[in-house]
């Protein structure tokens, strides 16, 4: 046995009490998670014992297909065939998943919209005509006798006459120099638009002392100097495709009615055409379908002579009527006061 120092070393062995872990978060979101729910299940409950039955219906309704509600009301379903999500089957709407059935226009509202769109691009085609004229050294000082007006047939321009400033020597339909003048500076305005013109020539009611009215010459002068204008614009670059129609109306629209022979009344009008006058005046020209002839191009006489001779057209009804030996006009039936 190994005798002891007296000074052994004495060894004292401790050891350390482990202590508890942490613990984590996660015991919290379950717990909001379960609050949250236990919330929401008594929202629940509550609405269904304040709600009557049409509204849980309702309810039901919306968490089955939301899209068949909007703003809390229900609609009728967008699809032809049911596909059992909708809470109702009945009234049921086909509609269009590009086009919107509240945004349609209809035809009337269509057109009504057009001309609304064409009024207002009349508008500003007449506020740059006013500009222009104030602005041109040529036109400006004859502003007095250039009026611009927006009418049913479209933006119409008329240079009238003054007394002592007429547009054509008198009973004549020979333009004075600042009458072309005034024609001459228009024009490169009128052809740069995309409206057809019309021009219409206007005189006053003086004429010759006497004369019958079928022997008016006003018809006549008005005419000719509607067409001495045509030649002006055309002259200074406005193309013949531009011009729609050219038209004498005489004395028979006066600028003051009150007063038919002022000089006011002698003017020419020149009118950008809307579309709907346009479009009526373009469907004045007919086409060959319009017209049948007796024979066709292989035939002797001319083909152009109309089918006045077809059977059954009134004027053979007419012709049979009168070779009739009991015709009404060989035997009148009052043949005592016959007297011709």
């Amino acid at each position: 046995m190994e005798k002891l120092s007296p000074h052994q070393n004495i060894v004292v062995r401790r050891y350390k009490k482990g202590k508890h872990e942490e613990h984590g978060g996660a015991w919290k979101v379950a717990m909001a998670d379960f609050a949250l729910a236990m919330m929401a299940l008594f929202l629940v409950l509550w609405v269904i014992n304040s709600s009557n039955e049409q509204e849980r219906e309702a309810i039901s309704g919306y968490f089955q297909d939301p899209k068949a509600f909007e703003e809390g009301k229900l609609v009728p379903s967008k699809y032809v065939i049911d596909l059992g999500g909708s809470p109702t089957t009945s009234d049921n709407i086909a509609v269009s998943e590009s086009i919107d059935p509240e945004k349609i226009l209809q035809a009337d509202e269509i057109e009504s919209l057009a001309d609304a769109i064409e009024q207002r691009r009349m508008e500003e085609m007449k506020a740059k005509i006013q500009a222009m004229i104030t602005a041109s050294p040529t036109l400006s000082p004859f502003k007095n006798q250039l009026l611009l007006d927006l009418t049913t047939e479209g933006l119409r321009l008329q240079i009238v006459d003054q007394t002592n400033r007429p547009m054509f020597d008198q009973g004549s339909a020979h333009l004075r120099y600042y009458s072309e003048d005034i024609l001459w500076e228009l024009a490169p305005m009128l052809s740069g638009l995309d409206h057809r013109l019309q021009i219409t020539g206007h005189t006053d009611s003086s004429g010759i002392a006497n004369q019958r009215d079928e022997d008016d010459v006003n018809w006549g002068l008005s005419s000719l100097r509607a067409d001495s204008a045509r030649r002006a614009l055309m002259e200074a670059g406005v193309p013949k495709s531009q011009i729609a129609q050219v038209i004498g109306m005489g004395d028979t629209a006066p600028l003051k009615p009150d007063d038919p022979a002022a000089a006011v009344n002698r003017r020419i009008s020149i009118t950008l055409l809307n579309k709907s006058l346009d479009e009526g005046i373009k469907g004045r020209s007919g086409s060959d379908a319009d017209i049948e002839f007796i024979n066709g191009d292989d035939g002797e006489e001319d083909p152009r002579t109309p089918t006045i001779n077809r059977t059954g057209t009134m004027l053979e009804e007419l012709q049979e009527r009168r070779n009739r030996a009991d015709n009404p006009y060989d035997n009148p039936p009052n043949k005592e006061e016959v007297f011709w």
